[in-house]
């Protein structure tokens, strides 16, 4: 199975979204991709996917997500490596933010929209978050 995830959004709830399908799909042998664009960068951001934001009111799941030991997302993004999810940092976002690879995690790609087109184009399951 061939898995497609874009990634536009950077807040707690869209990290755990992504990542969790994502290291579901990869630890099940699925080959899995993830285009990161716009607020989306903010998820593979060296600093900032260390510090994001929880929507307003939903304080209460931190406590939920350490009683059910749910892994920080900093560890959902390594185990995403580990297991060998493709991670494609967008360059058009890159470029328009001032924002250089060296900035993100070890191990991403960074390519435009046919980049992420070409891994996508025979995916069996698309997602956008």
């Amino acid at each position: 199975m061939k898995v497609a995830i874009i990634a536009a959004n950077s807040g707690m709830f869209d990290a755990y979204k992504v990542f969790n399908i994502a290291t579901a799909a990869a630890a099940t042998d699925a080959e899995v991709g993830i285009f990161f664009t716009f607020e989306g960068l903010n998820l593979i951001h060296k600093e900032a996917h260390k510090n994001l934001p929880m929507p307003a009111g939903t304080e209460h799941f931190q406590e939920g997500f350490k009683k059910a030991n749910v892994p920080p997302v900093e560890e959902l993004v390594g185990m995403a490596a580990d297991l060998g999810v493709k991670m494609i940092a967008c360059q058009m976002t890159m470029d328009v933010m001032s924002l250089e690879k060296e900035q993100f995690i070890e191990g991403i790609d960074v390519g435009g929209a046919v980049t992420f087109l070409t891994f996508a184009k025979d995916a069996d399951v698309t997602l956008t978050f």
